[in-house]
């Protein structure tokens, strides 16, 4: 799948890099090279591997999916016609055999033959048309991805040639075109019928039955029990063999434990339930003196690609239902105010959080992109110290000021400066981060009303009710920007500030021009400066409020063979290669 911005429910998700160092809880960790390279052995059939949710997916549908507890199952069971390298981040063939083109705009693909989907047909080129002029460009279904195959408002034009070729025409010369193609590919002889019944966004539901479930991917649903664990079986038609014949996966099944939040999954861990463990900073305390007895790694990949920020709500719509605007028109008079955000970044006491939250595992941000993204990301941008004083005296500029001396702040009306706060319930990290930042916020006379929700509702808040003043949530990361389209642009589906699109800001414009520029310039040093553009505009303008990045910590049992984790790839890069080990095969769970 395309590397999208989805909004994300776990701290640490994407690894990035390989180095091990001292931390900050006092348990020293391992300290290996990043790999250099790596050689997958030839494995044995069997085994399972247990990871944990802490949410239920919303779906099954990996064209609609916005949240990262759906897509790290439908991943595993959907493919796209390239894929990412996940040690060199090199773009690579998977279900296209290989690519030519004679002008930049015109490609062909030529797909793999002898590929099916998990219900045993054979995969072609109508699969490919199906799902671009389909799903991806239909107005009916609500995709990220239309977002990302839509260049300044064109399309691209997919035409099947002969039943393994198929022809790509774009309107212009697309830089993340190759990256962009690890878009999911659906079969059509499964799903045209509901395209056509106008029943597809709201198909491959939780109600599914596995055979509803048609990918190509390694992996495919076996059985769903709600509010328990999603297993996935391995896929007996899979395309891949390894380097002695043997159809892969390895692994006969992926279990999702659902738990209803971290500190579960971390004692679901402990008692040996659990193959890995996306550690907080305060884990390590307990974990790093247990790694040799009880047979597991922890590794500490740096500051990730993902973002934590806060947002407020500028939607000026009127709920059609209720007759009324989606957001007091008083507060979001405050909202869209940009000195009212940077009072706002100003209180944030970011340094506070690393020391109490990530144990010093952390680093402040500012802008959109982490510094783990090399390739793009520019110090050249706007940072916001912690200063209550300058918070207030900007807060009394827009006249704002506790006029009756009980704490809190009243505008000249005697409106008083109270916000509805929300993050999601199942992530306690996250809940300690936002009381945190409403201790800040009530520091300088702004009365914060904190309800931490579940993961989905959060979301559905954001992308479907509108019903929302202030959050606290995060973004996955992604290589490159441009994939980010559907959070930036104001046409986007997860432009979560201002989704209605009806009253768009000068800057908002700015970043649209942005972005359909780099999807047209394949100059690399130029595609640079349009993005530290961005970012410098996000960081002074801030629709989203950032405050920290994370370190990615995690735990892997040593018990599984070919794994090499990376920078790209996660825990379990490549894991249609993984295979348990010999002397752990006869060990069931809780062993």
């Amino acid at each position: 799948m395309p590397k999208r911005a989805i909004f994300s429910f776990l701290i640490a998700g994407l690894l990035l890099g390989l180095f091990y160092a001292p931390c900050a809880a006092g348990a020293a960790l391992p300290f290996r090279e990043p790999y250099a390279e790596y050689k997958f052995k030839c494995g044995k059939r069997g085994g399972k591997l247990f990871l944990a949710s802490t949410s239920d997916p919303k779906s099954f549908n990996p064209v609609v999916a916005q949240e990262t507890s759906t897509t790290q199952i439908t991943s595993l069971i959907f493919e796209g016609l390239t894929r990412t390298h996940p040690l060199s981040l090199e773009v690579l063939p998977n279900l296209a055999q290989n690519w030519e083109t004679f002008n930049g705009k015109e490609w062909i693909f030529y797909l793999k033959k002898g590929v099916r989907w998990n219900d045993g047909k054979e995969f072609s080129s109508d699969d490919v048309v199906f799902t671009f002029n389909e799903l991806v460009y239909n107005d009916d279904i609500p995709t990220s991805s239309k977002d990302i195959f839509t260049i300044e408002g064109k399309k691209i034009k997919v035409q099947k040639i002969d039943k393994y070729t198929v022809k790509f025409i774009l309107p212009f010369e697309f830089a993340p075109f190759l990256r962009a193609l690890s878009q999911e590919i659906l079969p059509a002889h499964k799903y045209r019928t509901l395209v056509r019944k106008k029943r597809f966004t709201f198909s491959m539901g939780l109600d599914s039955v596995p055979e509803d479930i048609v990918g190509t991917g390694p992996f495919r649903l076996k059985k769903y029990f709600p509010g328990e664990r999603v297993i996935l079986e391995r896929n007996p038609f899979y395309w891949k063999k390894d380097d002695c014949g043997v159809r892969l996966p390895y692994l006969e099944e992926i279990v999702f434990i659902i738990l209803p939040n971290l500190d579960t999954a971390l004692l679901k861990f402990l008692e040996k339930e659990l193959d890995y463990y996306s550690l907080r900073p305060q884990d390590l305390s307990i974990l790093g003196p247990r790694q040799s007895s009880d047979a597991f790694t922890i590794y500490n990949a740096g500051p990730s690609f993902q973002s934590e920020f806060v947002a407020f709500n500028l939607n000026p719509s009127i709920n059609p239902r209720t007759k009324k605007a989606f957001v007091n028109g008083i507060k979001r008079k405050w909202f869209i105010n940009r000195d009212f955000r940077k009072a706002i970044s100003h209180a944030i006491n970011r340094q506070k959080i690393i020391e109490v939250v990530m144990q010093g595992l952390g680093i402040p941000q500012y802008s959109p992109l982490s510094p783990a993204n090399t390739f793009f990301y520019t110090p050249q941008i706007t940072r916001y110290e912690h200063n209550p004083k300058k918070a207030k005296s900007i807060l009394a500029k827009l006249g704002l000021l506790d006029r009756d001396r009980d704490g809190v702040l009243e505008d000249k009306e005697g409106n008083r400066l109270e916000l509805n706060f929300f993050t999601n319930a199942d992530n306690t990290q996250r809940i300690l981060i936002a009381t945190l930042i409403k201790k800040d916020l009530e520091t300088i006379g702004i009365k914060v009303h904190f309800l931490p929700l579940d993961f989905n509702n959060l979301v559905s808040k954001l992308t479907a009710t509108f019903d929302w003043e202030m959050v606290l949530i995060g973004l996955s990361g992604v290589i490159e920007p441009y994939f980010g389209k559907n959070v930036w642009s104001y046409k986007g589906n997860l432009h979560m500030w201002n989704p209605s699109g009806k009253e768009i800001f000068p800057f908002e414009e700015e970043i649209e021009d942005i972005f359909n520029m780099s999807a047209k310039t394949l100059d690399e040093e130029k595609r640079k400066k349009l993005f530290a553009r961005w970012q410098k505009i996000v960081s002074e303008e801030l629709p989203l409020v950032y405050t920290i990045i994370p370190y990615s910590l995690y735990a892997v049992r040593d018990k599984f063979g070919n794994l090499y984790p990376t920078v790209y790839g996660g825990a379990f890069s490549e894991i249609e290669h993984i295979y348990l080990k010999d002397s752990f095969r006869n060990q069931s769970v809780g062993n």
